[in-house]
């Protein structure tokens, strides 16, 4: 009996990966990186949790391909996010894998060398020196937990996680986020339904067991002890925009009507801007001002931004890739960002406090 003739029969090769272990100490966490991870973690809970009067943002590239130029943007933002810090909280948005509908470039993880040689490696690796960078300039990152393996590798640097639009529904990565050290960002469904973001919230707040791997690379049971700090990223859908002033207020109501925290993240990308990244700011207007109007449940925005504006193709010679310029979602570019959070920053300042002083204005209860 020839054992090939009933499994891995699809499976042209089986490469071993360094473990976890391993590439950590190929790349070792810094104690100022450390510091600037646990104090984001509990910063972003500060807000939540309504002890933080600021608004969180969570800005950056749609995703990285280039670490010189997202280091570039990284120092940019780090001297706004010091200039605006009365106001905002601002996290660096460091994504490294993209999910895809059909095909594409998977991200710097799966391919570093962009060009199908998935040297996945060397991905982790890489992903891991922008996040320690990153982190050594006292700036928190974020990134959206894509794999259920690569937070192994990587969670120790991150400090807020999302979960994608088009993973809210899937079980793994509900088990995968209740066990995440970060609070997590659930994205409404791509066709803007909130319920199944709602059954995310309520399942990432509880314990769950489920296969993955350890630090030294085994396969193990994860026993997890549920995740307190889960929310919710409001991003549009196939309907539309849902950033609105009626909108916000049916997701309050629904989720206090699941006795769940009324806290909202608005991303002002994708369906929210009509897939056209000079919009974001309009959005960011729309927030800023329904803030001043008394809002209390919208906690932060997710803003897609680069050094360049828009997005290009990969060429098959990668020398001509433009600097700065994304190559998947389009971007906005740095001028607006940071024309627009300041704006945003100067709008909320006052209302902002004001809000600290007199509470969320809805019940904050963190399910532990």
């Amino acid at each position: 009996m020839q054992e090939n003739q009933v499994y891995n029969l699809n499976v042209v090769a089986q490469d071993v990966l360094a473990t976890p272990e391993e590439v950590k100490r190929r790349v070792m966490r810094t104690e100022r990186a450390e510091r600037t991870v646990v104090e984001g973690r509990a910063t972003v809970e500060r807000i939540l949790d309504r002890q933080d009067h600021r608004l969180l943002v969570v800005v950056g590239p749609c995703s990285i391909h280039d670490p010189v130029a997202a280091m570039d943007y990284a120092r940019r933002l780090k001297a706004l996010a010091d200039e605006t810090a009365d106001a905002l909280y601002v996290v660096m948005r460091v994504y490294f894998e993209k999910p895809r509908t059909t095909t594409g470039w998977k991200g710097l993880i799966n391919d570093p060398h962009m060009n199908d040689s998935f040297d996945i490696e060397h991905g982790l690796q890489l992903a891991r020196k922008v996040l320690l960078d990153v982190n050594e300039l006292g700036l928190p990152a974020g990134t959206e937990a894509l794999d259920p393996i690569s937070p192994q590798y990587l969670g120790d640097l991150v400090s807020w996680n999302a979960i994608g639009a088009r993973t809210t529904e899937s079980q793994t990565h509900r088990e995968m986020a209740s066990g995440l050290s970060t609070p997590v960002g659930f994205k409404n469904g791509t066709d803007g339904g909130l319920q199944v973001a709602v059954n995310a919230l309520l399942s990432v707040s509880r314990p769950h067991s489920f296969l993955g791997i350890n630090p030294e690379g085994a396969v193990a049971i994860i026993r997890t002890s549920g995740n307190p700090y889960g929310h919710i990223v409001l991003r549009g859908g196939s309907k539309g925009p849902n950033y609105d002033a009626a909108t916000i207020a049916k997701v309050e109501q629904e989720l206090t009507k699941a006795k769940l925290p009324a806290n909202i993240i608005v991303d002002a990308s994708h369906a929210n801007s009509n897939k056209d990244a000079a919009l974001q700011p309009n959005v960011l207007q729309d927030i800023a001002t329904q803030i001043v109007d008394g809002n209390r449940s919208i906690v932060g925005v997710m803003l897609e931004s680069n050094l360049g504006f828009g997005n290009q193709s990969i060429p098959a010679d990668l020398s001509q890739l433009k600097y700065g310029v994304s190559v998947t979602d389009a971007c906005l570019d740095w001028d607006r960002t940071e024309a627009s959070l300041r704006e945003l920053a100067a709008k909320i300042r006052g209302p902002l406090r004001a809000r600290g002083k007199h509470g969320a204005g809805a019940e904050v209860v963190n399910i532990r």
